[in-house]
């Protein structure tokens, strides 16, 4: 057989976006052909394993199953197939690339050298460049052929440079992340949804639905938000709009010291040059300030650092301060050349969001360019040995000093922002000293903007980072004794096949009745209460997933196949009421190399497994494994059956205090432990409706009773319910 070996054959890529039979969170599952590669394990390739950890040294740090550093180089000199090692190279660059994760599995499948290799994938595009990043590698290890790390690096990070939401929006989904608060995004940008249904906020970057448009309009407007910032007596400098040079050198001279010339409606400093005071570079400061502006503001220049500071639902909770570039001369080098070696050399300057400081480029700053030409200079000119040289005035604000914050400056910006109407707003202000009040120092408030950049309080080149991201979701949901789940409406899952959407329909008409808007996914349609918005066809994942951005939704009810689990994973991440039928349609799973029912226990626990831990499952005890799910439920259990012995499980439950709903002489009986509730005449019921003897509609039926006891709502509105349910789905 020729030494080298032939590709690993990648048979199919599933994004599985929801909770599925590998975990909580989405991953990519990868069915793997390892060929020949079947029956040559790591240990029986010549030097593989030296090869491939001189591409990925950092693989020593993986634990694999053996729990310990080294545990997977340990794995790999025992020997382990192909499949597993892909899963850790595939691991590694994505580490390498800043999207860490520890979680991988392998698993074989009941063809010969077919796998199941899965990895967590925050974003498909992003896993799909690891994965082809990772097979190359692994092929070109097992050949012993030239490969390109740092390109492969190169390629999964400019994908999750494409994909990935900008620094800003996810240090905000991430403190959602933290407080349990699930989130949507709903473009291929930072419009991110966090919460579901009726209970949902928006963020876009540091926007929000809390964000007033009017008040976003007069922050763009700098010499209006001047007269409301006057006017409740915050200081500002003295200022004029002007429409041509003339005016701004006659307004400058009547300001009688240095202005600034800047646009009225620009942003990121751009066109804004300070510290003016000769006609002729007032007059190229109108010019620069006019091309990026609508009009042009002439003010008093304040003296003092430029500082910017974050305020969030009116307190502030960052702050940062701007410095100047200076660059000192040594007699030979140009001014463009000192910039490089003295400020561009800096390790934290830079073009990504990685480095707090940007660089400095004189071709591309018109305002360094226009600074230099006052003093007679350009990137060529030489400076003399010794002589120091101003380069930018108020370089990156990227310097934290929230711990120095005089509590009067806090009180004066908190109002000036209350003053425009933002509830979330970046303030510049120029002062010497913010550790001392403005009055006292001739400081002053410059700007009000609208979605401001957190990164310089999330990265700052000196001092401490600020938890903003916390700040703004605690904004957007207060803490509260009264509210265990922000952002979450009640969900309820059914998972089976027997009766399902009967079961979905009838829960959703209950949870309606007790006054709740009820958004519900089956496979009979969309429904928001009692009209239908839409029918669910192929993408039925999609939408059910839509269903949880409708703001009227105050809880929602889904239907969910072992299909759908096994295709896709479940439309949401956790639930209130989790409830299991049966372990029916392993027949139409033989592409998930399913084959009979055994494997179905795996598939449907994925609906318990994601119960809230005040929330409930619900489990049908006439099936022993079903029962035995109980054990998985992170929340309380409550189980039902019918027939005229009723299963030990369920006996079991109730002796132990547990809750349940049985079915006798037809009438539905409510047990909490030893207490037991007639309730509601089920098979009188049906008799009226025409489906006497209908024992499918019954058992469906009496699932739905048991769910909405475990939702909550009382055994009389059940009963009610019940009686004016419309069994047959709308045409």
């Amino acid at each position: 057989m020729s030494l080298k070996k032939n590709d690993i054959q990648l048979q199919r890529i599933t994004y599985l976006r929801g909770p599925n039979i590998w975990t909580y969170r989405p991953v990519m599952e990868v069915w793997l052909d390892l060929g020949e590669l079947e029956d040559f394990p790591s240990n029986l390739l010549p030097g593989f394993t030296d090869r491939l950890l001189a591409l990925l040294p950092a693989l020593e740090e993986h634990h694999c199953g053996v729990g310990e550093r080294g545990g997977f180089i340990q794995r790999l000199r025992e020997g382990t197939w192909a499949g597993h090692t892909l899963e850790h190279c595939v691991i590694e660059l994505l580490n390498l690339a800043g999207m860490p994760t520890g979680f991988g599995q392998t698993r074989s499948v009941s063809q010969r050298g077919v796998y199941r290799m899965v990895f967590r994938a925050r974003n498909e595009e992003v896993g799909r460049e690891a994965l082809k990043q990772g097979h190359a590698l692994l092929m070109a290890a097992i050949n012993d052929e030239p490969f390109d790390v740092e390109a492969a690096i190169t390629a999964v990070r400019d994908a999750i440079d494409d994909c990935y939401l900008g620094p800003s929006t996810a240090c905000i989904v991430a403190a959602a992340t933290d407080r349990r608060i699930p989130h949507i995004r709903l473009n291929d940008g930072n419009l991110v949804q966090l919460g579901y249904g009726a209970r949902q906020r928006r963020i876009w970057t540091a926007e929000t639905d809390l964000t007033c448009a009017i008040a976003e309009g007069i922050a763009g407007d700098k010499d209006l938000t001047k007269t409301l910032l006057k006017a409740c007596g915050v200081p500002v400098p003295e200022g004029v709009v002007v429409a041509s040079a003339d005016e701004a050198w006659s307004e400058a001279r009547d300001m009688d010291g240095p202005v600034v010339i800047k646009p009225s409606d620009g942003n990121h400093g751009r066109g804004v040059t300070l510290d003016l005071t000769e006609e002729a570079d007032i007059r190229a400061a109108f010019e620069l300030a006019d091309k990026h502006g609508s009009e042009v503001l002439v003010e008093r220049c304040i003296r003092g650092n430029e500082h910017r500071l974050l305020v969030v639902g009116g307190k502030v909770v960052a702050a940062a301060r701007g410095e100047s570039a200076w660059v000192t001369g040594d007699g030979h080098s140009t001014v463009t050349q000192l910039i490089d070696s003295q400020i561009n050399s800096d390790p934290r300057r830079g073009t990504t969001e990685a480095h707090p400081l940007n660089r400095l480029d004189i071709a591309e700053d018109e305002v360094i360019l226009l600074d230099l030409k006052r003093q007679g200079l350009d990137g060529q000119s030489v400076l003399p040995a010794g002589k120091r040289l101003l380069v930018q005035r108020n370089g990156n604000v990227a310097i934290d000093c929230t711990d120095d914050l005089h509590p009067d400056v806090a009180h004066v910006v908190s109002l000036g922002v209350r003053a425009v109407g933002l509830d979330i707003a970046g303030v510049d202000l120029v002062c010497e000293d913010i550790s001392r009040p403005l009055e006292a120092q001739g400081g002053a408030i410059v700007e009000i903007n609208a979605g401001p950049g957190l990164l310089m309080h999330l990265k700052p080149a000196e001092g401490q980072p600020r938890p903003v991201g916390q700040a703004i979701v605690e904004h957007l949901f207060p803490e509260s004794d009264h509210d265990p789940r922000p952002g979450r409406v009640p969900i309820v899952g059914v998972a089976g096949t027997r009766h399902t959407a009967t079961i979905a329909r009838a829960v959703t008409w209950l949870i309606h009745l007790a006054g709740k808007p009820t958004a519900l996914a089956c496979q009979d349609g969309l429904f928001l209460g009692s009209r239908r918005i839409a029918r669910t066809g192929k993408q039925f994942w999609d939408a059910s997933h839509r269903l949880l951005m409708n703001r009227e939704a105050q809880a929602a009810v889904f239907e969910n196949s072992a299909a759908m689990i096994l295709g896709d994973g479940l439309p949401y991440d956790r639930c209130h009421v989790g409830v299991v039928t049966d372990m029916g349609g392993w027949e139409g799973l033989a592409h998930h190399d399913i084959h009979d029912e055994t494997p179905m226990f795996k598939v449907l626990r994925t609906q318990i497994d994601v119960v809230l831990s005040d929330g409930v499952g619900v489990l049908n005890a006439n099936d022993a494994r079903i029962a035995e799910m109980a054990e998985l439920c992170d929340g309380s259990v409550l189980m039902y059956a019918w027939g005229d012995t009723l299963p030990t499980a369920l006996l079991e439950h109730v002796q132990a205090g547990g809750r349940a709903v049985t079915l006798k002489g037809g009438r539905v009986q409510l047990h909490t432990g030893n207490d037991v509730q007639t309730g509601l005449d089920l098979a009188g019921l049906l008799a009226r409706k025409g489906e006497a003897g209908n024992h499918g509609l019954s058992e469906a039926l009496l699932a739905a009773v048991a769910t909405a006891w475990a939702f909550g709502i009382g055994p009389e509105l059940i009963a009610a319910g019940i009686e004016t349910f419309e069994l047959q789905p709308p045409v």
